[in-house]
């Protein structure tokens, strides 16, 4: 499932983010990537120890906690806290796939956690017309999709594609990345889930019979409830 979700973030919530990442110090991306990612990866990203980094990436795991949209796509059961990066001056990340698996911190005096990764998201920090190129590109079983997004939307698609970002030949393409392991493993699971919860609401707000509604909400939560790992 490939996902835009609009509005995750406010337009003075971006301007906020845009006011100190622009004067954020950058590294090189290449250092949280492994051999092959680091063959086709150019840009920058605000360091794995940057206060700002855990400041920017808490406010972002606030706003999709808002987003019911969010929660019904991508059923999260742990996040990988989100990351920041930039792409300027002819930087790009060529086709790769993410890691299956990655290891987080577990807080003060806990163990690292492991978090499967099923769902990969962008969040947009730049406006389209910011820059030139930059457009993720992800590769599924129907071809290739170019994703270009205002500041303050997401895109959600499956961990598992192969994606890449064009060179950005002008400007700079700021975004916030992360990984989501769902509650529900299984994609297609995932999907039916989706629609079905997209359907009991759109039959609640059109007025239709409750009885029938409450049937069709105790099967999609049967289903949640026999798919789901918790």
């Amino acid at each position: 499932m490939l996902l835009h979700i609009p509005g995750i973030l406010g337009a003075e919530e971006v301007a906020r983010f845009r006011r100190e990442l622009d004067a954020a110090e950058w590294t090189d991306g290449r250092e949280t990537v492994g051999a092959q990612g680091a063959q086709v990866k150019r840009n920058l990203q605000l360091p794995d120890a940057s206060p700002l980094k855990q400041q920017l990436g808490q406010a972002v795991l606030n706003a999709l906690s808002r987003s019911p949209l969010y929660f019904a796509a991508a059923l999260p059961l742990r996040t990988v806290p989100p990351r920041f990066n930039r792409y300027e001056g002819g930087g790009h990340y060529g086709f790769h796939v993410d890691g299956s698996v990655m290891t987080v911190s577990g807080g003060e005096g806990q163990l690292p956690v492991s978090v499967r990764s099923d769902l990969s998201c962008t969040l947009f920090l730049s406006e389209p017309e910011e820059y030139e190129g930059g457009e993720l590109i992800v590769h599924d079983a129907y071809g290739e999709h170019e994703v270009k997004l205002p500041a303050g939307d997401l895109i959600l698609y499956p961990s598992s594609s192969l994606h890449r970002v064009m060179p950005v030949t002008q400007g700079a393409r700021i975004a916030s990345f992360f990984w989501v392991q769902s509650l529900v493993r299984d994609g297609q699971q995932r999907q039916m889930l989706f629609e079905l919860d997209g359907a009991i609401q759109s039959l609640t707000h059109s007025g239709a019979d409750r009885e029938a509604l409450l049937r069709l909400t105790n099967v999609y939560h049967n289903l949640l409830r026999g798919w789901s790992e918790t």
